[in-house]
């Protein structure tokens, strides 16, 4: 069997890793494969084409081939186009790149989050209000869970079926759903009907849910992700007032 090529494939570097002594692997996202993992042959080296661009937040157009999961990157070209987030913007865009390096398995094509992606990262670019990050992180947080089959119902009672009431205060638990607080008991979070409402309907302009929200959707990813902590919620918790 002949090996795979694909030519001119638009995608980001997530993150990069030293392979020997003058190359590296980048792990990347890109619009029709999804999460791929690329050898870049003797990137390191000062006179490399690809030194340059293996940089995260640079849209690239990516060719490759080879028929293992470890592919092997023969050209990259800047795309242009994006305005690369600056500061506290730049690392929401981290943390957005840990999330697909932890939660996208390799091969899976996404194309409606890869635009969610770019465009999230240019909303992050455009903006400078810390409430504004949070409305940003929490839509595409909710989008990625949902495009990797992971979708939560917010606004349906677990155990009736029925619609959230507004002024009831549930107990929210991953995989079950809303439950009434009723001082059961229950493990999990505790978000007021309206919130819950109003993640649904990604309607993020009410203070109350945009604080409701963020345990809620850490409680839903980090359910998904298991053990090991976020670095880079870690790094903002510690440098920034932001905690995505």
């Amino acid at each position: 069997m002949s090996d795979a090529r694909i030519n001119n494939e638009p995608g980001f570097i997530l993150h990069t890793y030293p392979f020997k002594e003058t190359s590296v692997v980048a792990e990347v996202f890109t619009r029709g494969h999804g999460r791929m993992a690329l050898i870049a042959r003797g990137a390191r080296r000062p006179a490399s084409s690809l030194r340059g661009l293996m940089q995260p937040f640079t849209p690239l157009l990516l060719s490759w081939f080879g028929k293992s999961e470890l592919k092997t990157l023969h050209a990259a070209e800047w795309q242009g186009g994006l305005v690369v987030p600056q500061g506290q913007a730049l690392m929401c865009g981290f943390y957005l790149n840990e999330l697909l390096l932890r939660l996208l398995a390799r091969g899976d094509a996404h194309e409606a989050l890869y635009e969610a992606y770019v465009l999230t990262l240019a909303r992050l670019a455009e903006e400078s209000r810390p409430a504004e990050f949070e409305h940003i992180l929490r839509r595409f947080e909710k989008g990625l869970l949902g495009e990797i089959g992971y979708a939560a119902t917010f606004d349906i009672e677990a155990d009736s079926g029925k619609p959230v009431s507004p002024g009831i205060v549930y107990i929210y638990q991953p995989e079950r759903g809303a439950w009434r607080a009723n001082g059961s008991g229950r493990d999990g979070v505790r978000v007021s009907g309206q919130t819950l409402i109003d993640l649904a309907a990604d309607d993020f302009r009410d203070s109350t849910t945009l604080a409701e929200a963020k345990p809620l959707m850490r409680a839903l990813i980090n359910h998904y992700l298991g053990a090991k902590p976020l670095y880079t919620r870690q790094l903002l918790r510690e440098l920034t007032e932001l905690n995505p």
